[in-house]
């Protein structure tokens, strides 16, 4: 198969040393005005990404897990040219998204979490705006517009109504619905069913799936949701703390975690079991809070001796 994103050794770091402040010149024992010792962890830049290597193949549904805070959207946004790495590289079909920017933005489109439009305006008024930044119009682009949207679950009655008179979930319909519209070679979504209803966020899969099986689109995604990340991807990689842990495809991934009663752990199991660490931290801090979460964790994997445990094992 052919590589159509590759990602090597990329490296992301937001925040830098901050200067000394005038307090700092009297001693590191001298007190801030409220007469507190500065906070020196204030100043430590925060690596966002950490050496992340991995190839996407065309055509492939590409998933990105990890918890929040743990570099997802900020890959996201390197692939789609909105940030510059500290380090390492990032090739999307050959082309450099720091250099080749324009280049790169006419083969991606990318949806967000947070889309944002002209609320004031419609569906259809925003996404022929967004057309015709793609260079697209006339009478042909509307009938997409009205097809993709109503493929969506989106009533034709809505699609002539503001966006503010939307829910957020049928807002974000509409920012998927921008991004089909210049059919683009690779899909970048963000967390795309966030704040879906299941219905809507079936309607979504739906054509996620069907747009790597009718058009060949390589999508790479990133979700909390564990389920979406086993029914629609083919590989999915773990990011926590930004290093990439685990890559596999979901049934591989599986192997992973110990099995449950006998039965072959889910995809949440595997990320609980890789990125777990914080109960951990809780045990050594406040053991009852750990005992708590201990618990309520081996209630949700199924597990129906979770009081024979103790709390040291976890270790």
């Amino acid at each position: 198969m052919t590589t159509i994103i590759d990602v090597n050794n990329i490296y992301k770091k937001f925040g830098r040393p901050k200067s000394r402040q005038w307090w700092q010149k009297f001693g590191k024992n001298s007190a801030n005005g409220n007469g507190a010792k500065p906070d020196e962890s204030l100043s430590a830049p925060v690596i966002a990404l950490d050496n992340i290597n991995f190839q996407v193949q065309a055509g492939e549904i590409f998933g990105v897990l990890g918890p929040n805070g743990s570099g997802k959207s900020t890959l996201i946004r390197l692939m789609a040219t909105l940030l510059l790495a500290d380090g390492g590289s990032i090739k999307v079909d050959g082309l450099d998204p720091a250099e080749d920017t324009l280049k790169v933005q006419e083969l991606i489109n990318r949806v967000s979490v947070e889309a944002s439009f002209f609320k004031k305006l419609s569906p259809m008024e925003n996404l022929m705006f967004g057309a015709r930044l793609y260079g697209l119009n006339g009478s042909e682009v509307r009938k997409r517009v009205v097809e993709i949207l109503t493929r969506l679950g989106l009533e034709k009655r809505n699609i002539y109504n503001p966006m503010e008179e939307m829910s957020r979930g049928m807002q974000q319909k509409v920012a998927i619905a921008r991004a089909l519209l210049s059919r683009p070679k690779i899909l970048l979504l963000d967390e795309p069913t966030t704040g879906l209803d299941p219905v809507s966020k079936r309607e979504v899969q739906a054509v996620v799936q069907e747009l790597k099986e009718k058009d060949g689109t390589t999508i790479l995604l990133t979700t909390h949701d564990m389920m979406e990340a086993e029914k629609l991807c083919d590989r999915v990689a773990i990011i926590h703390k930004g290093k990439l842990i685990a890559l596999d495809t979901p049934e591989a991934l599986k192997q992973m975690a110990p099995r449950m009663n006998g039965h072959l752990p889910s995809l949440e199991d595997v990320f609980i079991h890789l990125t777990g660490d914080k109960l951990k931290e809780e045990q050594k801090d406040d053991p009852d809070a750990a005992q708590a979460i201990a618990k309520a964790l081996t209630e949700a994997l199924g597990q129906k001796k979770a009081e024979a445990q103790p709390v040291a094992e976890l270790d």
